[in-house]
């Protein structure tokens, strides 16, 4: 059981920095570069949905921040359901 509780930590910890990388890489790579296209390919895919149902903000994408949030949420809740069992 606590390994499963440090598998959904890690992969919630993992997602959390991938889209922080893919935060800061888009502001200092180019979108053609591998790396960028590396990270872009693992957080788009994450942050359609979210762009889909949230109101344009302007210049503002918010996108990333609710994405973070929901990870957090979802492990916390699958942790918390794993040691209630």
């Amino acid at each position: 059981m606590a390994f499963v509780v440090q598998i959904i930590n890690l992969l919630s910890q993992l997602i959390t920095l991938l889209v922080i990388l893919h935060i800061i890489l888009s502001y200092f790579m180019s979108p053609y570069h591998a790396v960028r296209r590396a990270v872009d390919s693992i957080v788009e895919p994450l942050l359609a949905p979210i762009r889909r149902i949230m109101p344009q903000t302007g210049m503002l994408d918010f996108s990333p921040m609710v994405l973070i949030i929901l990870v957090q949420i979802v492990a916390r809740l699958l942790i918390g359901l794993l040691i209630a069992s």
